[in-house]
């Protein structure tokens, strides 16, 4: 069942929030900390997702994380060598949406 699974539409269609989610995602990604308004409560939970792939550290949860940032092999690599060690003590994310 999908109860209480709705996300913050962020006043876009569906394909441009998914646009705007992933590009948010790969600058978190690359510059590790941004500055923006309400839109970067969409993308943590993506970004705690991607680190809990990270953590997993496996070729399908990279595959996984290659197609949630459309393939920009720079960020996935640095998602998984640089920034998932730094979260490896720490409990995995709960998918809440």
């Amino acid at each position: 069942m999908r109860h209480q699974k709705t996300k913050n539409k962020l006043s876009r269609s569906s394909a441009h929030r998914k646009s705007l989610l992933m590009n948010l995602s790969k600058e978190i990604i690359e510059h590790e900390r941004i500055e923006t308004t309400r839109r970067s409560q969409g993308g943590q939970a993506e970004i705690e997702q991607l680190i809990t792939l990270a953590k997993r550290g496996d070729l399908h949860a990279r595959r996984q994380a290659l197609s949630t940032l459309a393939q920009d092999k720079f960020a996935v690599h640095k998602l998984f060598e640089e920034v998932a060690p730094r979260y490896a003590d720490r409990p995995e994310a709960t998918r809440a949406s």
